[in-house]
């Protein structure tokens, strides 16, 4: 379940959440004239799953910034991600070499995209595709992911972003 809002945890919780993985991931998206508002999706390497740029912290990068790299790597987009996360998801996460399986709690930032490079480190690896918000809803398999696109969407975007202007395009 996505949180927008911190609460005080149980222990149940506490113990619970102490046992996740962290991760930061950027909910990339776009405003245009034509289509409004676009949420980017990518790919994951191995089942090929929809899914939003994320990663492990970098050292010497601050979360936000992580998330930045993130989406450049995986998508080849860039732009400048909110400071403060929108939300937070679970997942499991098959770690490849070793065939076990750990929850990671997603911290995501926004990210409004300013330009998409046409080749990037991941490239190969990964497919990246734009979608409406109730198609990128519908692509994506985690509960909590599907449900932050959902508040994202109808939180009308970032509170900083306005709508592109006829002179933006």
């Amino acid at each position: 379940m996505p949180t927008n809002n911190p609460k005080k945890l149980s222990k149940d919780e506490t113990a619970e959440r102490s046992e996740r993985r962290l991760q930061y991931g950027a909910l990339t998206y776009r405003v245009t004239e034509a289509a409004g508002l676009e949420i980017l999706l990518v790919t994951s390497r191995r089942t090929k799953r929809w899914i939003i740029p994320k990663g492990w912290p970098i050292k010497g990068l601050k979360a936000h910034e992580a998330a930045e790299r993130e989406a450049y790597e995986e998508a080849g987009v860039y732009g400048k991600a909110a400071s403060k996360p929108f939300g937070s998801y679970v997942y499991s996460k098959l770690l490849d070499a070793k065939a076990i399986v750990v929850p990671c709690e997603v911290s995501v930032f926004a990210l409004r995209v300013r330009g998409q490079d046409q080749v990037w480190p991941e490239f190969h690896q990964r497919e990246a595709r734009w979608f409406t918000p109730d198609d990128a809803i519908a692509s994506v398999d985690e509960d909590g992911l599907r449900a932050l696109i959902a508040a994202f969407a109808a939180s009308g975007r970032d509170s900083n972003e306005r709508a592109p202007q006829k002179s933006d395009a």
